[in-house]
C-alpha cells in the first residue's frame, strides 16, 4: 500500500534542481517576399509560432509572411517545405553562426 516500486518516486513532476529544457538549436527565417502569394501555409504550419503575415503588401499585392519572433525560430524549415513558391526558407544556427546552402565550404 505505502511502498512504491523502485524508481517511481517523483514520477510525474519535474526535479526541481533543474532548470526547464530548452531547445539548443536556434534558428533563421529567410524570406523572398516578391515570390510570395500570401496563402499563409508558412504561418500556419509553424510549430514555433514564430511567423506572421505582414501588414504591407508586396509588388504582387500580397500580405508576405514575417518573423514575428525571432528568438522563437528553432530552423525546422517546415514553414519551406510548405511554401508552394519557395518564397521562405529555414536554417539551423550553429556555435552562432547560420549556415545556408550557399556556403557548402
Amino acid at each position: 500500500m505505502g511502498s512504491e516500486p523502485s524508481g517511481a518516486s517523483g514520477e510525474g513532476t519535474e526535479p526541481t534542481d533543474q532548470p526547464p529544457r530548452r531547445r539548443k538549436g536556434k534558428g533563421r527565417v529567410y524570406i523572398l517576399a516578391e515570390r510570395c502569394k500570401g496563402c499563409g501555409y508558412c504561418v500556419e504550419f509553424c510549430p514555433s509560432d514564430a511567423l506572421a503575415l505582414a501588414q504591407g503588401f508586396n509588388k504582387k499585392g500580397y500580405h508576405p509572411p514575417e518573423v514575428a519572433d525571432s528568438e522563437a525560430c528553432n530552423g525546422c524549415d517546415l514553414c519551406g517545405m510548405y511554401c508552394p513558391d519557395f518564397a521562405i526558407y529555414g536554417v539551423r544556427i550553429k556555435g552562432g553562426q547560420d549556415k545556408t546552402a550557399d556556403e557548402d565550404e
